[in-house]
């Protein structure tokens, strides 16, 4: 049986962890994810934006953080 990749997506920990980077930056500057539906759209896009580049950014510090310990432990 082949998998799509949505599916594949949802098994993976990376969207539920990246969705809740985006609610906790959200929630940093006064908003959420239902509120978002009530404000101007130039607004959402640059709320949603930004909320997606923090996510990115912290994924990509547990990344480094992951890869810099399984170096560590192998040079020892």
């Amino acid at each position: 049986m082949f998998t799509t990749p949505t599916q594949q997506a949802v098994k993976a920990p990376q969207p539920s962890l990246e969705r809740q980077f985006i609610i906790d930056y959200l929630a940093e500057k006064g908003y959420c994810l239902e509120k978002l539906q009530t404000l101007p759209a130039d607004l959402v896009k640059e709320l949603m934006t930004a909320a997606c580049t923090y996510a990115n950014l912290k994924l990509a510090e547990i990344e480094a953080r992951s890869r810099f310990r399984r170096k560590i432990q192998f040079e020892d």
